[in-house]
């Protein structure tokens, strides 16, 4: 029997040698991250640097592009040093930092998406009491709130893992995760189990529900008001509920992978899915919000065009 003090190190065993190919791998992995941090850090730069999207719905944006940031920091890095190892072994502590990064950037996501959701609903619900409803205050409270409750919430089932007995140290994933660690164990994991649970419950299902709860209001108001009342829920509201069902779609896929023996779906779909909840959520937000909202979109052209002009000034 390995205690936790015994196990130093685990082995991700989802990865299999693919010969050459491993540096094709590479190359798409690594522009897939530099296309990331610089869609992403180029919509923060243009939300902070103007005036006229100094509007809570962009600094909410900008917060969760600053977490599309924080979570692909958290995966990228380490899958690209893990695709041209030989050897895929990274040390406990490692191991459940990645985790602790990862399942963070989970939380925050799903809460500034309720945030966003109870934004759109002050602004087309009660658009006259708006600016008194969302001050800066509440701005504050609200973006506090979302990167505070993250970290609490998912420190507690990880230190719970920390110390117990395992009986082995191969997790069948590309990178760590907390509940395949807990099925290492040795001995009673029911606290673990049901903790997780809850804290899985907390996570999802309670910003779900509000996000719900604010659509079925803003449906209710679209088709009792005017036309332009509901072109501007759509032009708003699209955007956010592709997001939500995205990032819910590659959560339900990752809770599913991990609860459920999978060994009858292929190694490369399991790997594909455990990956989409991390991946696909951080290349599609800056899509979404920077072709979608036509402030953000025309801030955008206007930069472009003027760096195009400035260029064939100095040529």
């Amino acid at each position: 029997m390995l205690n936790s003090t015994q196990v130093s190190y685990f082995t991700l065993a989802a990865y299999f040698d693919t010969g050459l190919f491993k540096y094709l791998c590479f190359m798409i992995v690594m522009l897939l991250y530099v296309f990331i941090v610089c869609t992403n850090s180029f919509l923060i730069v243009v939300i902070c640097m103007n005036r006229s999207l100094h509007e809570p719905m962009y600094i909410f944006l900008c917060s969760l592009f600053v977490n599309e940031l924080y979570g692909s920091t958290g995966l990228f890095p380490f899958l690209l040093v893990q695709i041209l190892s030989d050897v895929h072994t990274v040390s406990a502590s490692f191991c459940f930092l990645q985790i602790f990064c990862l399942y963070c950037y989970a939380c925050v996501e799903f809460l500034s998406l309720a945030v966003l959701s109870y934004d759109r609903y002050l602004a087309i619900c009660y658009p006259l009491q708006y600016n008194t409803r969302m001050t800066r205050s509440r701005i504050t409270v609200l973006i506090y709130v979302a990167w505070v409750y993250a970290p609490v919430a998912c420190f507690l089932p990880i230190s719970m893992s920390v110390p117990l007995k395992l009986c082995g140290n191969i997790i069948n994933k590309v990178y760590c995760d907390n509940y395949f660690i807990v099925k290492l164990a040795c001995s009673d994991t029911t606290v673990n189990n049901v903790y997780g649970l809850m804290a899985t419950f907390l996570t999802i299902a309670c910003p779900v529900s509000l996000i719900f709860y604010t659509y079925m209001r803003i449906l209710k108001v679209c088709f009792s008001g005017s036309k332009q009342t509901r072109q501007k829920a759509v032009s708003t509201c699209t955007p956010h509920l592709a997001s939500l069902i995205n990032f819910s779609c590659g959560c339900f896929f990752e809770i599913v992978q991990s609860r459920f023996d999978m060994k009858h779906v292929p190694n490369m779909l399991r790997i594909f899915l455990s990956l989409y909840w991390l991946t696909c959520q951080p290349l599609l937000n800056p899509l979404l919000y920077g072709l979608n909202l036509s402030s953000i979109r025309n801030i955008c052209k206007h930069i472009i065009f003027c760096l195009n002009m400035d260029h064939k000034r100095c040529s």
